[in-house]
């Protein structure tokens, strides 16, 4: 039974705090949801981020880089750098853009002026790499796209998985049906082979996937109350927002939208909002099941199948207190700068 009480419960806004934030590296395809996430980062506190990695998933990688310069612009925090990465999987060919829930801009086909500033000049696996390997131990890789640029990281650099504090993946779904085919999360179903990879290496992983995520759910009061605020961030979600929402409302027949990205932020600021199972992950890779993310639960007669032996256990969110959790990516979105 989880705690009640949003005001009681979250620390996000604790300014007595005197630990230092945790450094963060957002691994993004901006996506109005990465959008949400992105903002709600950036107002936390308990925070630091560090920079962003850009990915296909959402819209192709060139504009998900422009989409997230720009996003941190409208935020007021230009000073964080963003690193381009992948713009296809490790295997085959990008599935393409899905505008159909993030418009063809990648941001609900709200008018935004393009950033002119540009990308680093280190490609993203570089980028998380040399961040990393500069504060060992304390850097956490938070990704809420396709898992490409963390595969490319840990390919070059194997000895990348020690130095890491966490990683927090949005993306699978253990228990539950998938959203971009019958069995496959759109995240992980864009690149099977680098999700297998990265929950297959030695790192500590927390997987919120749509077992959780399908249980957050932004009611269409909350998402205008966001949008009323006086903020350049709130303003942009204002108009970014409708696109996704009428989406969800049409597709899923829900008020509001699902939290799908925002739900991984919180993760790391309230881990208690959430049930965990230590479960090793083997993705699917082939045939009609590819991008479904197979849990070994310790249920077979067989004590560990030949398929995950030797896998380490990933943290999979199975059960969330969905309304501390959308209370507190509401919070965080309605914040004052």
């Amino acid at each position: 039974m989880f705690a009640q009480g949003f005001f009681a419960e979250i620390r996000i806004y604790d300014k007595s705090m005197t630990s230092a934030p945790r450094k963060i590296i957002i691994d993004t395809d901006p996506g109005v949801d990465d959008a949400m996430a992105i903002f709600a980062a950036l107002a936390s506190q308990e925070l630091d981020v560090l920079g962003l990695t850009t990915v296909f998933g959402n819209a192709a990688t060139d504009i998900t880089t422009q989409n997230a310069l720009t996003l941190l612009d409208i935020a007021g925090r230009s000073d964080i750098p963003v690193a381009a990465g992948a713009a296809a999987p490790l295997v085959g060919d990008y599935l393409g853009p899905v505008p159909q829930v993030h418009g063809h801009n990648g941001l609900g086909d709200a008018q935004v002026a393009a950033s002119a500033r540009s990308v680093t000049e280190q490609p993203a696996a570089d980028f998380i790499y040399n961040l990393v390997a500069g504060d060992p131990g304390n850097v956490t890789l938070l990704a809420v796209g396709p898992l490409t640029n963390l595969a490319h990281a840990l390919q070059r650099c194997p000895d990348l998985a020690a130095m890491v504090d966490e990683v927090v993946v949005m993306g699978g779904n253990a228990l539950v049906p998938g959203n971009a085919t019958p069995v496959g999360e759109a995240n992980i179903n864009n690149d099977p082979e680098a999700a297998d990879l990265v929950f297959g290496a030695s790192w500590q992983v927390t997987m919120v996937g749509l077992d959780v995520t399908h249980q957050v759910n932004l009611s269409g009061a909350a998402l205008d109350r966001i949008a009323a605020t006086n903020t350049p961030t709130a303003h942009l979600l204002g108009h970014a927002v409708p696109h996704y929402r009428s989406f969800f409302e049409a597709t899923n027949g829900i008020d509001g939208i699902f939290v799908h990205d925002p739900t991984a932020v919180i993760a790391l600021l309230e881990p208690d909002a959430f049930v965990m199972n230590d479960w090793p992950l083997r993705v699917e890779t082939q045939s009609f099941s590819r991008g479904k993310t197979w849990p070994n639960m310790d249920n077979t007669d067989e004590a560990v199948p030949a398929a995950w032996q030797n896998r380490p256990p990933v943290k999979v969110c199975t059960g969330v207190d969905a309304e501390r959790v959308g209370a507190a990516v509401e919070a965080l979105l309605t914040a004052s700068a």
